[in-house]
């Protein structure tokens, strides 16, 4: 692998950078805490709830690895990654708009597919927008600083994730916005949050794109960087993927424990938490204490975002002290012992706690893969092989979408808590396949 001299970026720099992936993730929030509640109050059952959630990483799977192969290949007056950026965050606000209102929008459709169609757009717009942030961190740090990037980049996530988790909660508890609705409408204070939640996401965007810098082809040149690649085709996508380093195959176990443990737990938090914590009674998705027990679910996933924030603050010395496979190892599992604690508690309240254990996984989830794996890439395919490595994010996520829905109808007799308790499971299994991993 070529050897790049690049300076090294004040904290101020990494995070201008790393700015709008906050707004990316307070949308990720708005979806991950509300998409459940809202299908459902359309009409979903709590066994089709994984099916329409396939759409996430199935759109992801796809949209990744292609916009990393031409974001390594694409110099205009923006930039290498920010077109990507911009497109990404103009579709995804339009989605946020629109998702709360697909039961207005429905035709001839039932409205759960009109708002599953808004969901994959979505996602998809989400993707676009992701994708190059991660590339774009490896772009611009030298390889010591790429654990202190990833780490801040994960502190932003934890607070976009907090804002966009909390805010149904806030307008309606603290604000005063209606947060009852009928049947098969969806309340004001999740409608305004997907408000807030796209000119978030889009402003956020901008302010990376306005403060942050690219380095130019004549400028990765002028440090010795060789572009390589630069005429192969989509299809080499490919071969690609049979010459990924041996370091992200290894990840790929590790990967799939933890995203498909994640994904159980955001399909499933709601209804479990409804029936095992609030007592409401299956179908019954236009009550008070069903509305109540969604804001709280927003509460306790903003709950593991602030953690997450916090502790991805601390990672970069955990590491140092007990490296990158050790902390991530130990991470995942207070992320099992998290969930698997739910189980055992009746009180809301209580729920807090849990999440603590969550927020520090998340935190290691989003950073310390990425940290083992970036010294293993190539520079000159970055891009393309962050987007590749998605396939170890999505791919557990598809198998949960499939197989997710028939475990909680017909091994759990549709007691959804424990698809919590088998996330948890994940997690832990998670945990101790990292042991195995040889890092360069």
């Amino acid at each position: 692998m070529i050897s790049i001299s690049k300076p090294r970026l004040s904290i101020t720099q990494i995070i201008n950078m790393s700015v709008g992936f906050l707004g990316i993730q307070f949308g990720f929030a708005l979806q991950n805490g509300n998409a459940s509640r809202i299908l459902q109050s359309f009409g979903a059952d709590v066994e089709q709830l994984s099916w329409f959630w396939l759409a996430a990483p199935l759109t992801g799977m796809i949209v990744q690895p292609i916009i990393g192969f031409y974001s390594d290949r694409t110099w205009n007056v923006l930039g290498r990654r920010k077109p990507y950026f911009l497109t990404g965050a103009i579709l995804a606000a339009s989605a946020l708009f629109f998702f709360p209102h697909a039961g207005s929008l429905a035709g001839f459709l039932p409205p759960v597919i009109v708002g599953a169609s808004i969901m994959m757009m979505m996602d998809a717009s989400f993707n676009v927008s992701m994708e190059p942030f991660r590339a774009l961190v490896a772009d611009n740090l030298p390889e010591e600083q790429n654990t202190l990037g990833f780490s801040i980049q994960t502190f932003l996530i934890g607070i976009g994730a907090v804002a966009g988790s909390w805010l149904p909660y806030i307008l309606g508890e603290w604000m005063g916005v209606a947060k009852d609705a009928a049947k098969g409408q969806i309340p004001d204070n999740v409608t305004y949050s997907f408000y807030v939640g796209g000119v978030v996401f889009l402003l956020a965007i901008l302010w990376t794109i306005i403060s942050t810098k690219e380095y130019s082809p004549s400028e990765r040149e002028s440090m010795g960087f060789k572009e390589e690649g630069q005429s192969d085709t989509l299809f080499s996508l490919f071969r690609y993927i049979q010459e990924m380093p041996f370091t992200m195959r290894q990840l790929g176990l590790v990967q799939f424990f933890s995203w498909f443990g994640l994904f159980m737990m955001w399909v499933f938090s709601t209804p479990a938490i409804a029936h095992h914590v609030f007592n409401v009674v299956a179908d019954d998705h236009s009550s008070r204490s069903f509305q109540d027990a969604g804001n709280w679910v927003g509460i306790m996933f903003g709950v593991y975002s602030a953690v997450s924030a916090v502790y991805a603050v601390f990672l970069p010395k955990i590491a140092q002290k007990i490296g990158n496979k050790s902390t991530h190892a130990i991470s995942l599992l207070a992320g099992g012992v998290g969930l698997l604690s739910i189980y055992f508690i009746h009180d809301q309240y209580l729920l807090i706690a849990s999440m603590v254990g969550v927020g520090m996984a998340w935190a290691s989830i989003l950073a310390m893969p990425y940290a083992i794996l970036s010294g293993s890439i190539p520079l000159a395919k970055m891009g393309v092989y962050m987007g590749i490595f998605n396939f170890f994010i999505t791919i557990p996520q598809i198998v949960s979408s499939i197989i997710g829905g028939s475990i909680v109808k017909h091994l759990f007799g549709g007691d959804a808590i424990y698809a919590i308790v088998m996330a948890g499971v994940f997690l832990i299994l998670g945990a101790v396949s990292v042991l195995w991993i040889k890092e360069k």
